[in-house]
């Protein structure tokens, strides 16, 4: 604001005392001080108010005025209470500096002064940059000749002086300075990923309770306010089909987080975060289209595979589909799955909607429709958490994001993971198996070990365990490398048996690798409730029973025994017991379930029980 529009401002109490020539001076902050030298901490274009305590005889205003001169104030009002009335020497000494000269009457607080100056300077800077972000709009919305969510992130730090990142639902930075490897906006430290990890929880959270955005929240220390980036009008967002507008958020949806101080923000600020959010998802929405066509390739490669296709047919549709996903690439890429599902309710089974044909009836089961919404729901978040780099092992944002063909049938969420071979391995055409090198692949991933579901997991866990609805459960099944067409088909079933292996487990978000498949663990999902109850009552239940009544702490005992592989020293020593107490109480186990723990089979027995129970 102007000096001119400070006097004009009757509340005020201010009165010119020198300086009609410059009221056209332009007002960016206030400082208060009664310091007789405040240049260390002027930088220009403030309202310096003072009390003129550091007034001691006329000598000093000269000095004083010079001060503020040559840091480049806008103007200098000085309090009434002090002295009753400003010394006629300092109103000379502005004159002279052509410094502009306010008195303040002694019934106007400088808080009065200061919190009207930056009322209206924070006004006039949002106005400034609403209309910096309509030409950001037009520059965005055509796609690559824009400036981008970056661009306009950091024109709020510049001119509003606020850190603000956008973030994915697993706490990917997509833009602002949490998504460079170092510093953040002004060379500010990046956003860490315990924070991200922290805010995209709570998005999720509070999207879900029905929370209208903005919402607040608190982590690394700080206050932060949330915005959803909703879809443009007339369209869905990214991720979303159109039914489900009416049911969750998208859980593919960006929000913009922005640091605060916890205190109102004027109506002004919010309106122009609210735009922000609006060229995000324009810049979400183009993104997204451009991933149209490889989710087109990846569904006509599941559908092949579904269709029982022979190799050669699908290795001719890889051909198509390895140019569009790796541009350039000169080599056969190794292939990996990833399959994922969304369930709502835990009391709804892992896999009761898996056999074809499922349809809706009275008791009120999924309906196809609503079980397209959750294929699709659970694409989009399958898509933001393969997009992440450290799931890839990428070592900068977005480096593998667009190699990877993301679709869903039904309620199921399928990716297709191509690894490329490296320059010197023997090629071959896209699709014919030619074998690869067992370098580092782009993306950070070797070859020939691809994805691992603990990477998986280390990338959502956090966030999603917070944001998932009450008894809502991510599960998810990795893969191992294939190098053919051929071996595609054994791929996916191998992903889909993997995340049943998952399903199967404690947790809001599990995951389950292909290494896996080849220990029992694959069978002990598939075995019936009421006989997995019945072998671990009649193994274990009597050790429970003796526990209970004499804390014995045989069960324990059992378990730290086996994990020694029947070493009596080394189980003692786990458990800090002399070797004679613990034969007493291998003995009393085995007296009590009429088993012998020197036999492998029962040493089998009990090892099934325990994981069953």
């Amino acid at each position: 604001m102007r000096l001119r529009a400070l006097l004009g401002t009757g509340s005020l109490g201010l009165r010119l005392l020198t300086g009609e020539d410059e009221l056209d001076r332009s007002v960016r902050g206030v400082m208060t001080t009664d310091l007789r030298d405040p240049g260390r901490y002027l930088s220009g274009d403030e309202l310096v108010l003072t009390g003129l305590a550091w007034f001691r005889s006329p000598e000093d205003s000269e000095p004083f005025v010079r001060v503020l001169a040559e840091a480049g104030v806008a103007g200098l009002a000085a309090g009434e209470a002090e002295l009753g009335l400003v010394p006629e020497d300092l109103v000379k000494a502005c004159a002279r500096h052509r410094m502009p000269l306010f008195a303040v009457t002694e019934d106007v607080a400088f808080a009065t002064v200061t919190e009207h100056v930056l009322r209206h300077v924070s006004t006039e800077r949002a106005g400034d940059l609403a209309a910096v972000v309509e030409r950001h709009r037009r520059m965005m919305s055509p796609g690559p000749a824009g400036g981008g969510p970056d661009a306009v992130l950091d024109l709020l730090g510049s001119d509003l002086d606020l850190r603000a990142w956008v973030l994915s639902v697993t706490g990917r930075a997509v833009a602002g300075g949490g998504s460079a490897a170092a510093d953040g906006p002004g060379g500010r430290p990046a956003l860490q990923p315990d924070v991200r990890a922290r805010l995209a929880g709570e998005h999720l959270a509070a999207a879900r309770g029905g929370r209208p955005g903005p919402y607040r929240a608190e982590a690394g220390g700080g206050v932060w306010s949330l915005f959803p980036v909703r879809s443009t009008a007339g369209s869905p967002s990214a991720g979303r089909p159109h039914s489900a507008d009416l049911a969750e958020p998208s859980l593919g949806e960006w929000f913009l987080a922005v640091e605060d101080d916890a205190g109102e923000w004027p109506t002004e600020r919010l309106d122009l975060l609210q735009g922000v959010t609006q060229l995000i998802a324009v810049e979400r929405e183009r993104r997204d289209a451009g991933r149209t066509v490889r989710r087109r390739l990846a569904m006509e490669v599941l559908e092949l595979l579904h269709a029982g296709a022979r190799p050669a047919e699908i290795a001719a549709r890889l051909r198509v589909a390895a140019p569009v996903l790796l541009p350039g690439l000169g080599s056969a890429p190794h292939w990996q799955v990833v399959v994922a599902r969304l369930e709502e309710s835990a009391e709804r089974p892992a896999d009761e909607y898996e056999a074809a044909g499922a349809a809706a009836d009275a008791a009120g089961k999924t309906t196809e429709a609503a079980e397209a919404v959750r294929g699709a729901r659970c694409r989009a978040l399958l898509e933001e958490i393969l997009l992440d780099p450290r799931t890839t092992g990428a070592p900068h944002e977005g480096e593998a994001a667009d190699t990877v063909a993301v679709t869903h049938r039904g309620g199921e969420a399928v990716a297709l993971v191509p690894l490329p071979s490296l320059s010197g391995t023997r090629d071959g055409p896209p699709g014919t198996g030619a074998p690869g090198g067992q370098g580092q692949a782009s993306g950070g991933a070797r070859p020939d070990q691809g994805l691992s579901a603990e990477t998986l997991l280390a990338a959502v866990r956090e966030p999603l365990e917070c944001g998932l609805a009450q008894g809502g459960r991510l599960t998810l099944g990795v893969s191992a490398v294939v190098h053919s067409a051929e071996g595609l088909h054994g791929a996916v079933e191998e992903a889909r048996h993997a995340r049943r292996v998952a399903a199967a487990r404690e947790g809001r978000v599990c995951a389950a690798g292909h290494e896996e498949l080849a220990s029992h663990v694959l069978l002990l999902p598939f075995v019936p409730d009421d006989v997995r109850r019945a072998f671990t009552a009649r193994l274990l239940a009597p050790l429970h029973d003796y526990d209970r009544r004499h804390r014995a702490e045989l069960l324990p005992t059992l378990s730290a025994f086996l994990a020694a592989d029947g070493s009596w020293t080394r189980c003692a020593t786990r458990l800090h017991l002399h070797v004679n107490t613990l034969r007493y109480r291998i003995g009393r186990i085995e007296q009590l379930t009429g088993r012998d723990l020197s036999r492998l089979e029962d040493k089998l027995d009990f090892y099934l029980a325990l994981r069953l129970s």
